[in-house]
C-alpha cells in the first residue's frame, strides 16, 4: 500500500451527551479516492468535521502524512494542505465569484500564486469564468458547487474531503461534478468523498468504508463493495 494520507485512529466524537463517532479507524492511501457511505445520521459528516478540526474528538488520534493533527486547529490544518468542502457549499454569496476564489488562496503570501490558482481554476471550471464577476447567490446549484470546490483547489490542498458534492443536483450536473473530482484525483489530490449517491461514489473511488451509527461496519475495494449483496440492498436500489 502506498503512503497515507490520512489515518483515523479509534476516532470517538460526541456532540453534547450523542455519542456520534465509536471508535473509528480508516486510511486514506496519497493519491486515492476513498469513499466513505452510510445512511443520513450515520455520522459520515461528523468524521470530516473531525478530521478537519471543527469538531474535537474526546479520543483517538488523525495522522495527516504522519503528523497527529487530532489536536490542530482547524486554521492551522487548512495550511496543513487539508482542505474541507463541507455540505451545503458554503460559499459567500454576497461576493463574486472571483473574490470566492480569491479567500480560498488568502493563506497564500505571493500574488503571483494566486493568479496562478484562480487560473487554473477557470481552465477546470470554463464556466466560472464567465461569471467571475457575478456574486456567488446568483449562480445556479451546480455552479456553486463547482465555485465551492474551486476555492477549494486555490492552495493546491494535499487532502480534499469533500462532503455530499451532489446533493441537490441535476444528473447532467452530477455527472460534471464527478468528472472533475476525477480530474483532481489524477492531477495528484488525494480524496476523502462523502456522497449520497453510493453507485456514483464506489464507481469513482478505489476503495469504500461504511458507517452506521457512527461504528464502520464494511469496508473493501470499491469494486468488491459494488458487487456485495449488503450494499446493493441497502445503498444501491438495486
Amino acid at each position: 500500500m502506498s503512503e497515507n494520507a490520512l489515518v483515523l485512529r479509534n476516532l470517538e466524537t460526541y456532540y453534547g451527551k450523542i455519542h456520534a463517532l465509536k471508535g473509528v479507524s480508516l486510511e486514506v492511501p496519497r493519491g486515492k479516492i476513498v469513499t466513505l457511505l452510510g445512511s443520513n445520521g450515520a455520522g459520515k459528516s461528523t468524521t470530516l468535521k473531525t478530521i478537519s478540526g471543527l469538531i474535537q474528538a474526546s479520543s483517538g488520534t488523525i495522522e495527516f502524512y504522519g503528523k497527529n493533527i487530532s489536536r490542530e486547529k482547524a486554521h492551522n490544518i487548512v495550511s496543513m494542505g487539508l482542505i474541507h468542502v463541507p455540505e451545503g457549499r458554503r460559499i459567500f454569496k454576497d461576493l463574486t465569484v472571483k473574490e470566492n476564489l480569491e479567500l480560498g488562496g488568502f493563506t497564500l503570501k505571493d500574488e503571483a500564486l494566486r493568479r496562478k490558482g484562480i487560473e487554473h481554476v477557470f481552465e477546470v471550471f470554463p464556466r466560472l469564468k464567465d461569471r467571475q464577476r457575478q456574486s456567488g447567490g446568483t449562480l445556479s446549484g451546480g455552479e456553486q458547487q463547482m465555485l465551492a470546490i474551486g476555492r477549494a483547489m486555490m492552495t493546491e490542498p494535499k487532502l480534499l474531503l469533500l462532503d455530499e458534492p451532489s446533493m441537490g443536483l441535476a444528473p447532467l450536473i452530477v455527472q460534471d461534478i464527478m468528472r472533475i473530482i476525477k480530474q483532481l484525483n489524477d492531477e495528484g489530490t488525494t480524496i476523502l468523498l462523502v456522497e449520497q449517491n453510493a453507485k456514483i461514489a464506489l464507481k469513482l473511488a478505489d476503495y469504500g468504508y461504511v458507517l452506521e451509527t457512527g461504528e464502520l461496519v464494511m469496508e473493501g475495494d470499491s469494486a468488491k463493495l459494488r458487487e456485495d449483496e449488503r450494499i446493493i440492498k441497502a445503498y444501491l436500489g438495486e
